[in-house]
């Protein structure tokens, strides 16, 4: 059964889920058939192929930051994406834009923490290990319940802190890297399955070595490339198989026009 917001909401403090951001199709799929519970992409033209991969998974669409570069913006992603079969948005912008899309009835969810996309200000680095920094991350949480967010992703955050804020609050608390204390515990599906060949976060787990057989696979396509191109220069391809053969009962006649085309036009 796909979960719903209010299914989701009424999992907090009962059970664990998972979540992937999902980068293909087969990932949507894979993760639908091993039943992840949730999925996320910000990919808009790939959005409509993975839902139909995952009809049955509680599927957000992510809001790119910097896309909407305001309520009104956003709102209309937003609509936009629900109509087209998601059914949450998750938002990086300020709790104000959280505010106004929960207004519309748009079920949303906020960040805090390590927000990559705003590093610039605050470096990538991990939150709330002192009081101060605990304090103003339960400040960011209360905005974000006072603007509607039915969600939240707590990205980064020592696990005690985050533990006590997911302890403190009625939204459903995010973990990406920020322990086992949350609700529900998020990675991207390129991490997991070791797609990923630059730096993976430490708070990442590799499952597989997909990078291994995706270059072990590219290196086959290359060899069977080379193959073909070899065969053309060799006069070995197209071979008999593979060739349109004549009509042999008109043999005689066809025989005369290839002599010479022109004149049998």
């Amino acid at each position: 059964m796909k979960l719903e917001v209010h299914h989701i909401c009424a999992l907090k403090g009962v059970r664990q889920i998972c979540e992937l951001n999902v980068q293909s199709t087969e990932h949507a799929k894979a993760a639908e058939a091993a039943g992840i519970e949730m999925i996320v992409s910000g990919n808009e033209p790939e959005f409509a192929a993975r839902r139909r991969a995952a009809p049955d998974t509680h599927f957000c669409f992510g809001l790119r930051y910097g896309g909407p570069v305001n309520a009104d913006e956003a709102k209309r992603q937003a609509f936009d994406a629900l109509e087209a079969g998601a059914d949450s948005i998750y938002c990086p912008m300020h709790p104000s834009v959280i505010a106004e899309l929960a207004k519309e009835g748009i079920p949303v969810i906020g960040h805090m923490g390590l927000v990559p996309q705003k590093a610039r200000l605050t470096g990538f680095r991990a939150f709330g290990r002192t009081l101060a920094e605990a304090q103003a991350l339960m400040a960011t949480l209360r905005s974000y319940e006072d603007a509607g967010a039915f969600a939240v992703e707590m990205e980064i955050v020592a696990e005690p802190v985050a533990t006590a804020l997911c302890r403190a609050t009625p939204l459903t608390v995010i973990s990406m890297g920020s322990g086992g204390g949350c609700d529900v515990q998020y990675l991207f599906a390129t991490d997991v399955l070791g797609e990923t060949t630059g730096h993976v976060p430490r708070h990442s787990r590799v499952y597989e070595d997909f990078a291994t057989a995706l270059a072990q696979l590219q290196e086959r396509r290359v060899k069977a490339f080379a193959a073909f191109r070899q065969d053309v220069a060799n006069s070995a391809f197209p071979g008999a198989d593979e060739k349109v053969v004549l009509n042999e009962a008109e043999d005689e006649a066809l025989a005369a026009f290839l002599a010479s085309p022109r004149d049998g036009a």
